[in-house]
């Protein structure tokens, strides 16, 4: 049976830390593809994908929740009433993702699996029983989610992944989508003038003036 893995996703006025390079409509349609590529990650991982979103949106590859909640209270909702099967929770921003990655989380023989993301954040959160557990992110939310576990006596695997720790939020993120990303992620960034740049000594992205 399908592992049900949910996504949460802003479609509207999405990542705008990204606005010194891309104006909105961009970063809608960046934002729409990196969940397209998201969701064809975990469908060739074996689950089924579920967009959790404040808004109808459609996508061919998965089913919509609509609940208008903040991400934690809509999250935790939606823990409550999926039932006894395991449950993975999975970003929208993580174009790298790939089904092998994806694979070796469902795979664990913990109760809880964790991919943290930089600076304290998670990424993606396996939950074998959703029933006891629930999240809490924002700030240092790895940290939040192991003294959840804890407090439960769930066992946790901390799963050390780097294209599944690499979410997009910043200009410089680009960079890994161009330089690792196989999906359409990077495609569209080409398309609209983004690339690499060594003129500071180090990898950057630059964007055509053209464009």
């Amino acid at each position: 049976m399908p592992i049900d893995a949910v996504i949460p996703f802003r479609p509207v006025n999405p990542k705008t830390r990204l606005s010194d390079i891309m104006d909105q409509q961009e970063r809608e349609a960046f934002a729409r593809i990196m969940l397209g590529d998201v969701i064809c990650a975990l469908r060739g991982a074996g689950c089924s994908p579920c967009i959790l979103c404040t808004t109808a949106y459609h996508h061919p590859g998965a089913r919509t929740c609509i609940d208008e909640q903040g991400l934690n209270e809509a999250l935790n909702d939606y823990l409550a009433g999926c039932g006894i099967g395991p449950v993975l929770i999975f970003m929208s921003d993580l174009p790298l993702a790939t089904a092998e990655g994806i694979r070796r989380v469902t795979a664990t023989d913990r109760d809880i699996a964790i991919v943290p993301g930089r600076g304290g954040g998670t990424n993606v959160i396996f939950i074998r029983d959703p029933s006891r557990f629930r999240v809490d992110f924002y700030g240092a939310s790895f940290c939040d989610h192991l003294a959840i576990a804890k407090a439960a006596d769930l066992s946790v695997d901390v799963v050390d992944s780097f294209f599944m720790s690499t979410d997009i939020d910043e200009r410089e993120d680009l960079v890994e989508i161009l330089l690792h990303a196989k999906g359409e992620s990077r495609g569209f960034l080409q398309g609209i003038g983004v690339g690499l740049s060594l003129e500071t000594g180090r990898v950057s992205v630059q964007r055509s003036p053209h464009e």
